[in-house]
């Protein structure tokens, strides 16, 4: 018999199909009496990135500012994509908001930093949307391929619609 899911992690690229995923995760959330935890990761700038805006804006300040900037500016995307998703639902199914007990965006690798914190947190379940990168990805993604493949969190990947 599967383990009960107490925990799970929802993971956002604030793609159409993560909102695909988002309806499964509340669903889940709704079924087992789950937890929810919402991730988003901003990918970490490359180094060749880092020394162009090292060009850009030499003053180490308005530069930390920037990079910080980028982050608050997706978190509000993500916050807004939490917002309209749950005032479409049901009066009822809007109850499983309450569910969520932490929404971070943190700056990291991806599907190293969605292997951490479902570890970190406990969680029994980490759903995230497919996405379309290409043929070499085989329509999965390079970070769902790569959860999936080293994690050792059961984890529900939801196709694109």
């Amino acid at each position: 018999m599967p383990a009960e899911v107490r925990k799970l992690l929802y993971c956002s690229d604030l793609s159409e199909n993560s909102n695909v995923a988002l309806r499964y995760a509340a669903w889940l959330a709704k079924l087992t009496g789950a937890d929810m935890h919402v991730l988003h990761v901003v990918e970490e700038l490359s180094t060749d990135a880092k020394v162009t805006i090292q060009g850009f804006l030499m003053d180490a300040g308005k530069r930390h500012e920037a990079l910080e900037e980028r982050v608050r500016t997706i978190r509000s995307e993500v916050m807004k994509q939490q917002d309209t998703f749950w005032s479409q639902q049901s009066p009822e199914d809007r109850k499983v908001r309450d569910r969520i007990k932490s929404v971070d965006v943190v700056e990291s690798y991806p599907a190293e930093e969605i292997l951490k914190t479902s570890v970190k947190l406990g969680c029994d379940l980490i759903v995230m949307g497919a996405h379309e990168k290409g043929l070499s990805h085989t329509f999965l993604g390079g970070v769902a391929k790569s959860v999936l493949r080293r994690s050792r969190v059961p984890t529900l990947i939801v196709p694109l619609p």
